[in-house]
């Protein structure tokens, strides 16, 4: 474990504070709720969902983030306009928590940018994601709104390495100035099966070189792997937990730890790795937990 050279960003996205040196502040967790297949959705071109389970997911997740000290924010995950807006809406009101606009697509994903700036909801939402080849109406539509922060994912198809990505970041840094996202969240890309050594040593590297606050989604490795399908339930557990606490240790201030479905899981696993952490930076390098109620 180590400390960071560089002055790290903090940013608050209402009321959730994310970013620092490792240990300072509690890994912030993204669960995904409506995604393609959630236990919730019966029509997601219409946005007709399970009231009463997701109330129940929701409430579950709320209580591990406050037992464990690890904050959340909500994916909130889309396949049309209607159905996210409607997603986005419920969310809204049945909680106070930050939330990402996931659409499937960059028309989905505007539309929804647009609807959550005019009801008032830009200080909680977060654009997920702009990505190097971005379109420009998706730039424009973040200009003209007052949301300021989105997810910048750098993954460089041409050079996948560490490298790759972190020039795919400055390219990205430069596409979004005067959009008004102040508040960037980096994402590296877990694409493949192989992706999270990779993309963890790529958020080393961000926050010793940018000092951004910076996490992944290291679940969709364990997604994509043929064999997962094979695995017992256990199992398939065990590999998203190895992933998902992995950047950790490489300093990730967040984690998209995939279906909303497996919060105590995940919860569990990444707060004891946050201990760990915090507590190694707090005897071989004199620095305390900023945040009190840290795991």
């Amino acid at each position: 474990m180590f400390r960071f050279e560089r002055d790290q960003k903090i940013w608050d996205i209402a009321g959730v504070e994310i970013g620092g040196q490792p240990g300072s502040r509690p890994t912030v967790m993204i669960g995904s709720i409506f995604y393609e297949g959630c236990s919730v959705v019966k029509d997601d071109r219409k946005g007709k969902f399970d009231e009463e389970l997701a109330v129940s997911l929701l409430e579950k997740e709320e209580e591990l983030s406050r037992s464990t000290g690890n904050p959340r924010i909500i994916d909130v995950v889309g396949s049309t306009s209607e159905s996210l807006i409607r997603y986005i809406e419920f969310i809204a009101e049945f909680t106070d928590s930050p939330f990402l606009i996931d659409g499937a697509t960059s028309e989905v994903r505007i539309d929804a940018a647009k609807h959550v700036d005019e009801t008032g909801l830009s200080e909680r939402a977060i654009y997920n994601s702009i990505g190097v080849h971005c379109k420009e109406e998706e730039l424009e539509t973040l200009r003209d709104t007052e949301i300021d922060s989105a997810i910048l994912l750098c993954y460089n198809m041409k050079n996948p390495k560490v490298e790759g990505r972190i020039e795919s970041l400055g390219m990205m840094l430069n596409k979004i100035e005067g959009a008004g996202i102040n508040k960037p969240l980096v994402d590296p890309g877990v694409l493949d099966v192989p992706d999270p050594g990779l993309v963890s040593k790529s958020i080393y590297q961000i926050k010793e070189i940018f000092g951004l606050p910076a996490g992944c989604g290291a679940h969709n490795a364990v997604d994509q792997w043929r064999q997962r399908v094979s695995m017992n339930s256990k199992t398939n557990i065990i590999a998203a937990t190895v992933a998902n606490v992995f950047p950790i240790i490489m300093g990730a201030d967040f984690i998209l730890y995939g279906p909303i479905e497996k919060a105590e899981d995940m919860y569990t696993a990444c707060s004891i790795a946050d201990a760990y952490v915090a507590y190694y930076m707090k005897i071989n390098e004199r620095l305390s937990p900023e945040a009190t109620d840290h795991p």
